[in-house]
C-alpha cells in the first residue's frame, strides 16, 4: 500500500514538471503566468503569437510602461492597453496587422481623457486604396488616384484634445493631411439707402408739382 502511493505521488511530481512542456507544446518560447497560462508566446517560425506583455523601463527622464494585448502572426492585433509602472491606464490602442486603426485615448496618470486620435490602418481586403491628389499649397482635392495599399497606418479622422475633460480644440486629417476648416462664406449685407430727410419747402415743391411731367427741382426755395 505504502509503495502505491509513493508510485502515486512520484507520478504526480513528474506530470507537473511535464505540465509546462504540454502547455507550451509548438511554441520556441513562452512565459508562464502565476495562473499557469502561457504569455509572450514565440512559434516555430519565430513570430510573436497570442497574449503578450511588454515592459519598457524608463529611459532619459521618459516615463516607463507595461503594455498588454494580443500578437497574430508578429504583428499587434486588436486593443492593446499601456499602464504606467505604478499601475495606472494611460492609453488604450487599437491595431490591424502591427498600425494603429480606429479610436486610440490617451489618460493622464489622474486618469482623465487628454486626447482622442483616430488612424487608419491597411485592409487586408482591399489591394489597392485611393488616394486624394491635393492642390500645391491649398486644401483643395484636384485628383485621385489608385495605388497598390501596403501596410501602413496614418491619420485620418478627427483628433481631439481635452483638459480636465473638457474639449479644448480639434483637428481633422485625410489620409495624414490636415484638413484646413474652409471659412464660411457669408454674403454681403446690402444695405437700405439712407432716407433723405425733406424739408418744409421740398414738401412744398411736390405738392404744387405732383402730376406734373417734366417737372424739375432746380435748388432754388420758393418754388
Amino acid at each position: 500500500m505504502q509503495a502505491r502511493i509513493i508510485q502515486c505521488i512520484c507520478i504526480a511530481f513528474f506530470g507537473l514538471l511535464l505540465a509546462p512542456a504540454a502547455v507550451g507544446q509548438g511554441y520556441k518560447s513562452y512565459d508562464l503566468t502565476v495562473d499557469g497560462d502561457t504569455i509572450n508566446r514565440v512559434d516555430a517560425q519565430g513570430k510573436k503569437q497570442g497574449p503578450w506583455v511588454l515592459r519598457v523601463e524608463e529611459v532619459r527622464g521618459e516615463p516607463g510602461y507595461e503594455e498588454e494585448g494580443l500578437f497574430k502572426n508578429d504583428y499587434k492585433d486588436g486593443y492593446w492597453r499601456r499602464y504606467s509602472l505604478q499601475g495606472d491606464l494611460v492609453a488604450v490602442e487599437h491595431y490591424m496587422l502591427g498600425g494603429k486603426d480606429g479610436l486610440q485615448q490617451y489618460f493622464t496618470f489622474f486618469g482623465n481623457l487628454e486626447r482622442e486620435e483616430t488612424w487608419r490602418g491597411y485592409n487586408p481586403d482591399a489591394p489597392y486604396d485611393t488616394i486624394a491628389v491635393y492642390g500645391a499649397g491649398s486644401n483643395e482635392i484636384v485628383d485621385f488616384k489608385i495605388v497598390k495599399a501596403e501596410p501602413y497606418s496614418v491619420r485620418h479622422g478627427v483628433w481631439k484634445y481635452y483638459d480636465e475633460g473638457r474639449l479644448m480644440r480639434s483637428e481633422e486629417y485625410d489620409r495624414n493631411n490636415l484638413v484646413i476648416p474652409k471659412e464660411t462664406a457669408t454674403a454681403p449685407v446690402k444695405e437700405k439707402p439712407k432716407e433723405v430727410e425733406k424739408t418744409a419747402e421740398m414738401l412744398e415743391w411736390e405738392k404744387k408739382n405732383r402730376g406734373k411731367k417734366g417737372a424739375l427741382r432746380d435748388g432754388r426755395t420758393g418754388m
